[in-house]
């Protein structure tokens, strides 16, 4: 026998506009006019000194030539200051991406039991709540100025977004190649190694790459509340107005990120 022919599908020839969200135009246009409403009020209670921000542009129009030409005269302090960025990125993503693991699997339901995972998820709500300057901040007053501060923040920033990442990955996960590995009686690490491993390695890789180049751009930003380090120089040398030295040190934070993403746009790209 001949198999069924198959019926074509009719594709529309005439294009529509995508649904708005409010089919109501008395709806939609109130909508937009409270969003207007409500940015002009949150604009006017924040109280800005209008003139005073007027009085600031000269000031800045000097700032900015006072940069001009930058000095790359230090390039010592420069050097060790880059040098100091890239350890704490590099450390800081090494072990998160090693705690990351634990925490990640304890946080999916469909593998850790309900205590586990309440704690396991606390863990990551907790130290996703607050903002790496906040953190370095803590640290700075924990361990005192250093980049032992900045490694610190950096360490919690890593083991949050890749934990979480993770738990993500496994939770969406193909459960039928665990059931499968479960029918054979194999152990829980059994169970890890050839059933989930398999599923969430590319994309941790991913992670991991993409929380490295992270890092490299947040080693730059804590060191201005004193965890060590380039930022810790840019901070230092814009009290001492010292702006020609501190555009080199901004040229060289620019280039460093570029190099990060070159690096990690090469590396995801190795991994296809």
């Amino acid at each position: 026998m001949s198999p069924p022919a198959t019926t074509p599908v009719a594709y529309p020839r005439v294009w529509k506009n995508p649904p708005v969200f409010l089919t109501n135009p008395a709806l939609r246009y109130g909508f937009w006019l409270a969003v207007g409403f409500y940015l002009f009020w949150s604009t006017g209670s924040l109280d800005i000194d209008w003139a005073r921000a007027a009085r600031g542009l000269p000031r800045a129009g000097d700032m900015l030539a006072r940069m001009f030409p930058p000095d790359f005269s230090r390039s010592e302090l420069l050097i060790r200051g880059i040098i100091e960025s890239l350890q704490m990125a590099f450390a800081a993503s090494f072990i998160g991406m090693i705690v990351a693991i634990p925490i990640g699997l304890a946080a999916a339901t469909n593998l850790a039991p309900k205590p586990i995972y309440l704690a396991a998820r606390g863990i990551i709500v907790l130290s996703r709540t607050f903002h790496e300057v906040i953190i370095a901040i803590f640290f700075v007053k924990i361990v005192g100025f250093g980049p032992l501060a900045g490694l610190l923040t950096l360490i919690v920033a890593s083991v949050s977004f890749i934990s979480k990442m993770i738990a993500e990955d496994v939770e969406n996960m193909n459960m039928g190649q665990i059931e499968a590995i479960k029918a054979t009686g194999a152990s829980f690490t059994k169970l890890l190694v050839y059933a989930v491993q398999p599923q969430i390695l590319p994309r941790y890789l991913g992670v991991c790459i993409y929380r490295l180049d992270a890092n490299i751009r947040h080693s730059t930003v804590v060191g201005i509340v004193g965890a060590g380090g380039i930022g810790m120089t840019l901070s230092a040398t814009f009290k001492r107005y010292d702006y020609d030295f501190s555009l080199a040190i901004l040229l060289t934070i620019i280039a460093l990120v570029f190099i990060g993403e070159i690096f990690s746009t090469w590396i995801r790209s190795r991994l296809r």
